[in-house]
């Protein structure tokens, strides 16, 4: 499972701004060949993100390479059940990723285009947001 090693503040506030607009960064591809991008904005939790990534390696059968360009920094409170309401927030439950639509969410490189295709679609089915399959520019598809 993904989390931080160590955070400044144990608890953040979950705020509703910081889902607004489109991804400012990592939105084009910087390791391999094909990723997918989000289409919308969502939170992925550590394990939303853990099961497309084995998803995804289990259908390459351990060759090319996987890329998680995400990772979930942002701690979610949760207070015990059939707990009163009031007396403070409730204690770190799990973490968090913010996704923004054109966010890239995993890339792929050492595997031919249908096998890549086939992967990214397996991982996608595990995420709560729409997404789209995308080659890099330098593609050449004869190769």
């Amino acid at each position: 499972m993904l989390q931080p090693k160590r955070v400044k503040y144990r608890k953040v506030q979950k705020g509703k701004g910081n889902m607004k607009g489109i991804s400012g960064r990592g939105h084009t591809l910087s390791n391999g060949m094909f990723g997918i991008k989000s289409l919308d904005q969502n939170l992925l939790t550590s394990r939303q993100i853990e099961a497309a990534r084995i998803a995804a390696t289990r259908y390459m059968k351990r060759q090319g390479s996987l890329w998680i360009k995400i990772f979930p920094d942002k701690p979610i409170t949760k207070k015990p059940l059939e707990v009163r309401m009031g007396k403070g927030k409730g204690a770190p439950e799990y973490f968090v990723a913010v996704v923004k639509p054109g966010r890239i969410l995993f890339e792929i490189g050492g595997v031919p285009i249908d096998v890549a295709k086939e992967a990214l679609r397996l991982a996608a089915q595990k995420l709560p947001v729409k997404t789209k399959f995308i080659v890099a520019n330098n593609y050449d598809v004869n190769a």
